[in-house]
């Protein structure tokens, strides 16, 4: 359904260290560099990190987050491990979540700029 995400952050070099830590393990990288901008994807962008002077103010109480195909539960943890190293904060060890439609195996961490973020995978061990 969607084509691609947008979101503003405070610092493109700033994120991108982050991005480039994070998205590697689940096979993402930024394809699309600039100055003010970074598109991340696997074969075409699907996500665009903007600077911008006002970015939206990150609402943990707000449901909104960001979630990332991974294809093993090995690329999970190692999505969860690398965020935290790059500046992210934890918001949901990896694990089987058993509330969710199973199997869902997932991790959830907070950018720096505040987003909310979950690498998810539905194979089974």
């Amino acid at each position: 359904m969607l084509d691609h995400v947008s979101i503003g952050v405070k610092s493109v070099p700033a994120s991108r260290k982050f991005y480039d830590a994070a998205l590697k393990p689940l096979g993402y990288e930024c394809l699309d560099a600039g100055d003010t901008s970074a598109g991340y994807g696997r074969k075409a962008v699907q996500l665009w990190l903007g600077q911008t002077d006002h970015p939206v103010k990150a609402d943990e109480r707000s449901g909104l987050h960001f979630c990332f195909s991974a294809d093993s539960r090995e690329a999970v943890d190692a999505f969860h491990k690398a965020a935290l190293r790059a500046g992210g904060r934890d918001n949901g060890k990896p694990g089987i979540r058993p509330d969710y439609t199973q199997p869902y195996y997932a991790a959830f961490v907070v950018d720096p700029d505040g987003y909310r973020l979950e690498a998810y995978c539905g194979k089974k061990a």
